[in-house]
């Protein structure tokens, strides 16, 4: 009956000893999922960035393709071509008068110089 015991308490020690061996690979792997290179936090900052990436593709699509449309316009349509030379270049036709006003923010000619004076 003695041996039985011996037998059964070291079965129970390998058991404790391979237990333990188990938990402490878990917990190696656990924080090694959470906090290395490869792991939780490095995927979510990832994820983060590829998103803002990704958006910032998808504006500069839009824009490309507003662009593209533009271009085909000024080579296929004279009226948009006159109407952009017009506003953006300040050509006028034969006998017109262009007339450029001041912007709203900037000060009337002749106020500044009083502020100063006094």
């Amino acid at each position: 009956m003695h041996m039985r015991s011996e037998g059964s308490s070291n079965r129970m020690r390998g058991r404790i000893v391979l237990i333990a061996l188990l938990l402490f690979i878990n917990l190696f792997l656990l924080i090694r999922l959470i906090w290395s290179d490869q792991g939780i936090f490095a995927y979510l900052e990832l994820k983060n960035r590829y998103d803002v990436l990704q958006q910032k593709i998808d504006g500069v699509d839009g824009k490309s393709l507003d662009l593209s449309q533009e271009i085909r316009k000024l080579k296929s349509d004279k009226g948009y071509q006159e109407k952009i030379v017009r506003e953006r270049m300040n050509f006028v036709k034969k006998d017109e008068l262009l007339y450029i006003f001041p912007e709203e923010n900037t000060n009337p000619r002749g106020e500044g110089v009083d502020e100063q004076e006094n």
